[in-house]
């Protein structure tokens, strides 16, 4: 059985880069939808979760990827932007009492050319769209402690 670790979070805007609904977003359709093909070719099947990712910010705590369960080198998911590296680790997300079975969403800063994240923001995807969730929300995050480290 899996043993969780549990931080509490509140939901952040992000950039909308993910999703696609960024007015300014070079990525019309979003960058988990470009990407959902290419991380399929390479065993991570994210056609079930919705295409955009919930940021979640545990300040004051922050983390940091130890053994995710899946981790992809130079993927090339983009004609005119370089590779990047992923990683993906199981997590859940609890709103209102109901618990989303997700997978935090890391694209590592270092192979990033912009939108950054704030250290305390963990991007999570999760296998639903989220009702009534929001801006300012308070959620529960439980992620794997053997992958990832909360500091």
């Amino acid at each position: 059985m899996q043993k969780w670790q549990t931080v509490r979070g509140i939901i952040e805007r992000g950039h909308q880069v993910a999703s696609g609904i960024a007015s300014d977003s070079p990525y019309p359709k979003g960058t988990i939808e470009m990407q959902t093909p290419f991380f399929q070719k390479l065993s991570l099947d994210l056609s079930a979760f919705f295409p955009g990712t919930l940021n979640i910010s545990i300040n004051p705590k922050t983390f940091t990827i130890q053994q995710p369960e899946y981790t992809f080198k130079t993927v090339k998911w983009h004609q005119k932007y370089p590779a990047e590296d992923f990683s993906f680790s199981a997590c859940r997300v609890i709103f209102q009492e109901i618990t989303y079975a997700g997978l935090v969403y890391y694209p590592h800063p270092e192979t990033k050319i912009r939108h950054f994240q704030d250290p305390a923001i963990v991007e999570v995807l999760v296998s639903s769209f989220v009702p009534q969730i929001h801006y300012g929300d308070r959620v529960i995050l439980e992620v794997n402690p053997g992958e990832i480290l909360i500091s």
